[in-house]
C-alpha cells in the first residue's frame, strides 16, 4: 500500500460528515480542524478517509496505535476476549493477570520485584491524577513541581501541572504546581548555551528547593516528561535528568515520570527512563499500552503503597479488551524485535530529516528519540514559525502524509509513526516531507494565513 490522494481535501463524503459533526459536537473538537477528513478505516501505517484517499499516518491516534491500524493479532485477541468478558472492575481475571505479567516484563529486571501496579481510569490524565494522589498520601505533603513546556492532561488537576497557559485560563482553575525551566537547549529558557552552562536550569530548581526563603514549599512530587511531546518533542539532557533524580532522592521528593507518550517502546526502549540511567519512583503509562484500547496504569515503588481499600477507584479500570489486546501487543513486539526496529528505522528517519535540515535553513533543529521525532521551524518571509509548519503540514496532507504540530506556537512538526514502520514507509514519508518543505520554501504564493487547500 502507498499513500494516494484522489480528491481535494476534504472530499465530498468527508465534507458531509464534517458538517454533521460541526452541527452537533462541542467546539472543543480539535483534530478535524487541523486535518479535515472523516476516517473510514486503516491498515498498518495507512489510514483511509471517507473519500477513498489513503494517507501515511504519522499521527497514529496521538501515539496510541503502536503497531498501526488493525493489527490482525491484536484484533484477534480483542475478538476472543469479547466472547468472555469486557468489564470486570478490579476483580482478577486471566486477561488481567496476563497483562500484569507483561507490564512487569517491560520494566528493567531490578525493578520488577519491588513494583506495585494500580489500574486507573482509561486515560493518561487519570494516571497522572492517581500518581499525584499516591505521592500526597505517601509524603503527607501537597503541591508539585513541573516544568515549562510540560503537558500532563486536560482535567482540572492535571491542567495545574501543564505548562500551556492558554489551556488553563479558566475561572477557578487550580494552580497546584510550581514551574521551573526544562532543558530546552535549542531555545534555552535562561539564555545559555549547552557548551558553556552547567545545566543551570536544574541548579535553579536545586537552589529554590533548598532556600528557606525561596518561596517553594517541599512538594509531594516532581513530575516530568523525559521527552516533552506537546511541548515540541524535546528530549531532556541526560545531565538534567540524573541531577534531578539525585536532588529528589536527597530531599525525599517522589519523582514521577510521565511516560504516557514515551512508554511502550516509542523511544526504542520500553520506557524512556531506561536511556537516562535512573529509576523513577512512579511511572505513568497509557496511550499505546492497551493495543488500541483505553487503559492507564501507574507503576510505583512498593513502599509507596499506603492506600486503604477503595482509596482510589474508577469504573473503567477493568477494561478486559485493553488487557487482552495490550498483552498480545507486548508479545508481538517481543517476538518481532520491534524495539530494535524503532531504533533502526527511527535513526534512518532522523538522518533523512537532518539531510532536509541541511538544505533548508528555516529548519532550526531536528530532535527526538526512537520514533518520536520533531522538526522545529523558524520564521520564513511573511510567515511565523507556526505558519511555516502549517504550510508544510497542509502540503504534506495533499500528498498523503498526516502529522500534527507541537511546541510553542505550533513551531514543531511532530512525527509519531507506528513502531513497526518499515524503511520503505519511512522513505515514502521523507519523499512527501521533502516536497512539502520545498513548497513551503517557495516565494509567497498566497496571502498570509491562506489555508492552502
Amino acid at each position: 500500500m502507498r499513500a494516494q490522494v484522489l480528491t481535494e481535501i476534504p472530499g465530498d463524503a468527508s465534507r458531509k460528515l464534517l458538517g454533521e459533526q460541526a452541527a452537533v459536537e462541542s467546539s472543543a473538537r480539535a483534530y478535524p480542524r487541523l486535518t479535515p477528513i472523516a476516517v473510514a478505516g486503516g491498515s498498518g501505517a495507512y489510514l483511509t478517509d471517507a473519500d477513498g484517499n489513503v494517507f501515511l499516518d504519522f499521527l497514529t491516534g496521538a501515539g496510541v496505535l503502536a503497531l498501526g491500524h488493525n493489527h490482525p493479532e491484536l484484533l484477534r485477541a480483542a475478538q476472543d476476549q469479547l466472547q468472555v468478558s469486557t468489564h470486570a472492575l478490579d476483580f482478577p481475571t486471566e486477561a488481567k493477570q496476563d497483562f500484569t505479567r507483561a507490564l512487569l516484563r517491560m520494566l528493567p529486571e531490578p525493578m520488577r520485584d519491588k513494583t506495585r501496579i494500580h489500574f486507573c481510569g482509561p486515560t493518561g490524565a487519570d494516571g497522572v491524577e492517581a500518581a499525584l494522589k499516591l505521592c500526597k498520601t505517601h509524603t503527607g505533603r501537597s503541591g508539585a513541581v513541573s516544568f515549562h513546556g510540560g503537558f500532563h492532561g486536560s482535567t482540572q488537576s492535571t491542567l495545574g501541572l501543564t505548562g500551556l497557559r492558554a489551556s488553563k485560563d479558566l475561572p477557578g482553575n487550580p494552580s497546584i504546581s510550581s514551574f521551573f525551566p526544562y532543558s530546552y537547549c535549542h531555545k534555552c529558557p535562561i539564555g545559555l548555551s549547552p557548551d558553556s552552562c552547567s545545566v543551570n536550569c536544574i541548579q535553579y530548581l536545586e537552589n529554590m528547593l533548598n532556600d528557606p526563603n525561596g518561596g517553594t514549599p517541599r512538594p509531594a512530587a516532581v513530575i516530568l516528561e523525559l521527552v516533552q511531546g506537546e511541548g515540541g518533542v524535546i528530549p531532556a539532557r541526560p545531565e538534567f535528568v540524573r541531577r534531578l533524580r539525585d536532588l529528589t532522592d536527597e530531599l525525599g521528593i517522589p519523582l514521577v515520570v510521565d511516560e504516557v507518550q514515551t512508554g511502550c517502546g516509542r523511544t526504542g526502549t520500553w520506557y524512556a527512563f531506561e536511556q537516562y540511567g535512573i529509576e523513577p519512583d512512579v511511572i505513568v503509562s497509557s496511550k499505546a499500552l492497551g493495543g488500541g484500547h483505553p487503559v492507564s496504569v501507574i507503576l510505583y515503588r512498593e513502599e509507596f503503597d499506603r492506600w486503604q481499600p477503595a482509596a482510589h477507584t474508577g469504573t473503567f479500570r477493568g477494561n478486559q479488551l485493553a488487557f487482552a489486546a495490550g498483552a498480545a501487543q507486548i508479545r508481538v513486539m517481543e517476538r518481532d524485535g520491534v524495539l530494535g526496529n524503532v531504533r533502526e528505522v527511527g535513526a534512518h528517519l532522523e538522518q533523512g530529516l537532518r539531510r532536509l535540515q541541511e538544505r533548508y535553513g528555516f529548519i532550526g533543529e531536528v530532535r527526538g528519540l526512537g520514533l518520536m521525532l520533531g522538526m522545529e521551524f523558524a520564521p520564513l518571509g511573511p510567515w511565523t514559525a507556526g505558519e511555516v509548519v502549517d504550510r508544510v503540514r497542509k502540503a504534506a496532507l495533499r500528498r498523503g502524509l498526516i502529522f500534527e504540530p507541537a511546541g510553542r506556537g505550533g513551531c514543531v512538526a511532530r512525527l509519531l509513526p507506528p513502531l513497526n514502520l518499515t524503511r520503505e514507509e519511512a522513505d515514502e514519508a521523507l519523499d512527501i516531507l521533502t516536497a512539502a518543505v520545498a513548497e513551503a520554501a517557495e516565494p509567497a504564493r498566497a496571502p498570509r494565513g491562506h489555508d492552502g487547500h
